[in-house]
């Protein structure tokens, strides 16, 4: 998590911690008794707060349990006006930022198409998506690469595997109707073909996105990968075995420790938003709008025209919170992989994007000990 912060330019240290439990089988009663009782422990060791750990939103959590941590944390800690900053994938209404609950799908999404940019790093790659895991991450990312135009042609979830070659390929919205009401993915009625899980990576396609759990390319199934591109969502979806036999196929890795670092890229500004207390865009809004009329009716004087409504009210329409959240992570992923790309042309030995994120992360590391020292 250090080297992922570094890679994309976030002043966060980077630990990680959960419970190591099955929330399907508990109460949400117990559910919240459980993510209370966590909270304390980390607020008894001094493990959590807003200059010291922030947590956020992971396998199994969502913004619920996020809403329990702030609420203890600000109960054991009256008066403190930072508090709901200690934790980040808040609900909006609880502090929270919108554009946080899909960040890490959007960010893997930014990154692929900035990568592909590049064609010559990933020559023969075109648009046909695999998508192991419909969670958080794998949905947001089939959806939103969907609406750029990919096509989805397989999703593999826990139970099962899905393939619609034809047509657009799955619809993610049908898709998630259908797991919502049946609680899986199996028997989905435009599936083409029902594969086991294991399956997915076997699906022809142009580019595979693990977007699950880890370890799913491993030595034995790294020999089976049909894609042309692997775009790793998940957190550590391909063990060094399995890297090592993708690099001698020629199939590519865009890295996870890059890819999927768009969560704490707007962890980070919902952190900063909470301290400063005030919405993104709110204190600039009518000073924009009112300097976009006026130039826009200093072009009308001297022109001679006039702007219909409809035109002037979409050239003044300015940008609400999350499009700002949606910009600056635009902006932190793609000037993330420019220093990636070019650490690997800087440093041939590198080989591969992950070995070349890696150094980049090293590089920073290195020189903030070289400037600050270490004490005592």
């Amino acid at each position: 998590m250090t080297y992922k912060c570094a890679i994309v330019n976030v002043p966060f240290g980077g630990s990680k911690g959960g419970i190591a439990f099955d929330p399907r089988r508990y109460s949400p009663e117990q559910l919240e008794r459980i993510t209370r009782r966590y909270t304390a422990e980390l607020i008894r060791k001094n493990f959590i707060g807003p200059g010291v750990n922030v947590p956020a939103p992971d396998l199994g959590t969502g913004p619920r349990e996020m809403a329990w941590i702030a609420d203890t944390y600000d109960a054991l800690h009256p008066g403190g006006i930072d508090n709901f900053a200690c934790v980040t994938g808040k609900p909006v209404t609880q502090g929270g930022i919108r554009g946080r609950e899909d960040a890490t799908g959007r960010g893997v999404v930014l990154g692929l198409a900035r990568g592909l940019d590049f064609v010559e790093d990933f020559p023969g790659t075109g648009l046909t998506r695999g998508l192991p895991g419909f969670g958080n991450v794998g949905f947001h990312t089939a959806d939103i690469l969907v609406r750029r135009g990919a096509k989805v042609v397989a999703i593999g979830e826990w139970d099962g595997t899905v393939v619609v070659r034809s047509g657009r390929g799955i619809s993610i919205p049908d898709l998630l109707e259908w797991r919502s009401e049946h609680g899986t993915i199996k028997g989905f009625p435009d599936a083409e073909e029902e594969l086991p899980p294991e399956a997915i990576l076997e699906v022809e396609c142009d580019v595979l996105v693990p977007a699950a759990i880890e370890n799913v390319i491993h030595g034995g199934t790294a020999p089976l990968v049909r894609a042309k591109l692997v775009a790793e969502a998940a957190n550590g979806p391909t063990t060094p075995e399995g890297d090592r036999i993708l690099g001698e196929r020629g199939i590519p890795v865009i890295p996870d420790v890059y890819l999927n670092a768009g969560g704490v890229v707007v962890s980070y500004f919902e952190w900063a938003r909470n301290l400063s207390h005030m919405r993104f865009g709110l204190l600039e809004k009518r000073l924009e709008i009112a300097n976009t009329n006026a130039l826009l009716n200093a072009a009308e004087t001297l022109s001679g025209r006039r702007l219909s409504p409809e035109m002037r009210q979409n050239l003044v329409t300015q940008s609400d919170e999350k499009e700002l959240v949606v910009s600056g992570l635009e902006e932190k992923m793609t000037r993330a992989y420019d220093e990636i790309r070019e650490a690997r042309v800087r440093l041939p030995e590198c080989g591969t994007l992950r070995n070349a994120a890696y150094v980049v992360a090293l590089e920073k590391i290195r020189l903030s000990y070289e400037e600050l020292g270490i004490f005592p």
